[in-house]
């Protein structure tokens, strides 16, 4: 079967505007955690998160109309800045490309409207499109295959991208722009999950979120956007595109459990890595960094460990583990693609990114964490695991191109 290749990414992050900056701040060990400044605070229990600086409004305006612009919400508007970003990097002109053989499949939760947003009129249909950033997209590039979004919940960026390189091995398609969206911090999404005890209670943004350790307690929310591009190796050679790496393997699963709580033992969590690995045809001794979920929360911790020792056997002891939610948050339905870039950078570079704020270990979670400060190993192949609400699980696996 070809391969799938990477060819274009872009981010938008609260550690940067861009896929350098995020990058680099992953590997500095920053966070980018702080006191929450769009809502007030005093009915709140959370009050930090990884907000993006409203200068990514500038990054959105290098790609986009005002006129245009104007018809989105904020959240919205992240998404097309990293997608424009992502476009740039891959170098496709798409005058030259056959547009019936292009997709566009974005990960959104909701269009996340901030409070307010929606009294500002006119505009308000548009900005409560879901599929606004595939439909804008397509009429910018002139794209004409399928262009929507997939919902699933903290999986949503991940299902994109497993979806877009279905449909080109199905033979449908020989690129897809797949990503992902967060939710803006509001007063609806932050009071959400502290009503689901998800969320961490700690205000101080230098120890907190705190992925595998013993005092863990929830995650942040954390704002951005995330977009992969993907191309068949065919594709991608014969416009001359530089590739960054190789999309080898992906799943998407639902464990049918439990709204908000992992299967137990994280039985589905490991049953989505299995299934990753056969895809790409490769066994546990090939996989060099994993890219946890990690969300900082008492469950999601304790079986993802678990599911990587079912997975990886004696070699899990082995293999470097970190979560980036530590350093940009909880960014839900733009997890799997802003993770999953992490990946690939791991990949290109030969650095892997820290669990920063790891603090006082949880005897029960005994792999190797990769504590606050980056480690340098060359790697030929990542796992990035994505495990939402409703039970929806994703995993993917990018390999080094050869």
């Amino acid at each position: 079967m070809e391969k799938i290749v990477v060819t274009g990414i872009g981010s938008i992050s609260a550690l940067g505007l861009n896929t350098d900056e995020l990058w680099d701040g992953l590997i500095s060990g920053k966070s980018g955690v702080k006191q929450i400044t769009r809502i007030p605070l005093d009915k709140h229990d959370t009050t930090i998160a990884a907000e993006v600086d409203d200068a990514f409004e500038a990054v959105a305006s290098k790609y986009w109309k005002k006129r245009q612009l104007s018809a989105t919400t904020k959240a919205t508007r992240m998404g097309l800045a990293a997608a424009g970003e992502a476009i740039e990097d891959c170098g496709a002109d798409f005058s030259k490309l056959s547009p019936d053989r292009i997709a566009i499949i974005f990960g959104v939760s909701d269009n996340s409207y901030e409070d307010g947003e929606l009294d500002i009129k006119p505009n308000t249909t548009l900005k409560r499109m879901p599929s606004a950033i595939p439909a804008m997209l397509a009429m910018k590039h002139g794209i004409q295959g399928a262009t929507f979004n997939v919902s699933t919940a903290c999986a949503s960026a991940g299902y994109a991208v497993a979806l877009g390189k279905q449909l080109i091995q199905s033979g449908m398609y020989d690129m897809v722009i797949t990503g992902g969206l967060s939710n803006t911090v509001s007063n609806v999404v932050i009071s959400g999950f502290n009503q689901v005890l998800a969320m961490s209670v700690d205000s101080d943004p230098a120890k907190t979120p705190r992925p595998f350790t013993k005092n863990r307690d929830g995650f942040i929310m954390g704002e951005g956007s995330g977009c992969i591009i993907i191309e068949s190796e065919k594709h991608a050679k014969a416009r001359g595109a530089r590739i960054r790496c190789e999309l080898a393997g992906a799943s998407m699963t639902c464990e049918a459990y439990n709204m908000t709580a992992p299967k137990t033992d994280g039985e589905g969590m490991a049953d989505a890595m299995e299934r990753a690995l056969r895809d790409a045809g490769m066994s546990p001794d090939d996989i060099g960094y994993i890219n946890a979920h990690g969300t900082s929360t008492s469950l999601n911790d304790l079986y993802e460990t678990m599911a990587i020792k079912k997975v990886f056997g004696k070699r899990a002891y082995d293999i470097p583990v970190s979560s980036i939610k530590a350093a940009i948050g909880h960014t839900l339905a733009a997890g799997g693609a802003l993770e999953g870039i992490a990946c690939i950078k791991a990949i290109e570079t030969g650095i892997l990114p820290p669990t920063v704020h790891y603090g006082e270990p949880d005897p029960e979670l005994d792999l190797n964490y990769i504590p606050n400060k980056a480690i340098k190993k060359d790697i030929k192949a990542a796992v990035s695991n994505s495990f939402g609400f409703g039970g929806n699980n994703s995993t993917l696996i990018f390999r080094k191109y050869e």
